[in-house]
């Protein structure tokens, strides 16, 4: 069985990660915060950001088109509404890879639980919303 993928919403929810990061990560949400947990120091270059941003769109794409595959895998096995399959999924593979992930790699890192908790939660948002996005534009097949 090969999943049937929307890739008009993939684009999509790839575009919506790139919106949420924006807005999750300027100065006057969390931004300020996250480089003072993280150690960071900004170099005022603008230049800086361009490879970071590159690979940002290249995993959010990766991401989103895993979603909408296991979505569309999960709704084939249990049936059931495909927006609430979207999210169920995106919740799931947040908290079994994502979160875990996160938590343990922190955890080695030493790094400040404050800083695990904003990234966790920053990926639980982002998910959730690329879940919107593929739960309400499912492939033609749902």
């Amino acid at each position: 069985m090969v999943p049937e993928i929307n890739y008009i919403a993939v684009i999509l929810a790839t575009l919506s990660s790139m919106v949420v990061g924006s807005i999750w990560y300027a100065p006057k949400v969390f931004g300020d915060r996250w480089m003072r947990l993280a150690n960071i120091t900004p170099s005022g270059r603008a230049s800086d950001a361009v490879r970071p941003i590159i690979v940002t769109v290249i995993v959010s794409f990766v991401t989103s088109w895993v979603l909408a595959g296991a979505t569309w895998i999960a709704y084939d096995f249990y049936g059931g509404g495909f927006l609430v399959g979207a999210l169920v999924t995106a919740g799931t593979l947040w908290a079994g890879f994502t979160a875990a992930r996160f938590i343990t790699h922190d955890a080695f890192d030493n790094r400040p639980t404050g800083l695990t908790v904003l990234n966790c939660a920053h990926e639980f948002v982002t998910i959730v919303i690329m879940a919107l996005i593929i739960g309400v534009w499912p492939p033609a097949g749902a």
